[in-house]
């Protein structure tokens, strides 16, 4: 493996950098026991108060941000709502625990997003880019296979399969997906863990030749359609300079 490769003091370098801009995002993980069927039941409904605290994470992350990822997450927020109405209350593919779509989704998708971002744009990360890429998508092969085969998680296996077969022709947005595509599988292992939110036994509650499990391994296929959006609007509000940085790759290439 080319991890093995990495010197020590780099690849210490590279740990600080996930353990910041992504590690801290999966302590959100525990944060969501406050909006379980447990808490609720058993002390109060404070689903209220999980938003009010994914807000502030959200607007600190966003006035430290650079320009161009601020723009990014504005445009990841307004997706995210369309696609989280889109997909859990117009096509049933899952249910969140009150049969709505909580505020701190939407907002949680785009400091996710914005997260991911500036992991995958480090200096050191770059560096290594390949290294990395290799390790993430080895753990992500061994992750969807075991959930096929202990879960019979087919609907997750196929959408993990068209994650892998869409970065085929986009070698530059590897990186960047595999990180998205780890964090996303831990924050849907911890919320439908504590019943936050429930995926159907099969694909979209239709298809019955997509077994699924409860959560599917390769959701982040849906993140892939969000970075397009976003980066579709970014490009089509910054014509000019898109236009200049594609003549600039294709006179290095």
């Amino acid at each position: 493996m080319k991890i093995l490769s990495v010197p020590k003091e780099d690849l210490k370098q590279i740990i600080s950098i996930f353990n910041r801009e992504v590690g801290r995002f999966v302590f959100f993980v525990f944060v969501l026991f406050f909006d379980s069927i447990y808490f609720s039941k058993h002390v109060s409904d404070s689903q209220i108060w999980i938003n009010i605290l994914m807000l502030a994470g959200f607007f600190k992350m966003y006035f430290r941000s650079i320009p161009r990822v601020k723009e990014l997450m504005i445009y990841a927020v307004i997706l995210g709502f369309v696609g989280e109405y889109l997909f859990s209350r117009g096509l049933s593919m899952y249910t969140y625990r009150l049969e709505n779509v909580p505020l701190y989704v939407p907002i949680g998708h785009a400091a996710l997003y914005g997260r991911i971002f500036m992991f995958s744009k480090a200096s050191i990360v770059r560096k290594y880019n390949k290294a990395i890429e290799q390790l993430f998508a080895i753990a992500i092969a061994v992750f969807a296979i075991i959930y096929l085969v202990f879960f019979t998680d087919v609907f997750g296996f196929v959408m993990t399969f068209c994650v892998f077969l869409l970065l085929l022709k986009r070698p530059k947005d590897r990186l960047f997906f595999y990180s998205m595509y780890i964090l996303v599988a831990i924050l849907e292992i911890g919320g439908t863990a504590f019943g936050c939110w429930k995926w159907p036994s099969i694909g979209f509650e239709v298809f019955e030749f997509l077994p699924s499990n409860n959560p599917p391994s390769g959701i982040s296929l849906f993140y892939f359609l969000l970075d397009l959006g976003c980066f579709f609007i970014y490009t089509q509000r910054h014509k000019l300079a898109w236009f200049r940085l594609k003549n600039i790759r294709k006179n290095q290439s």
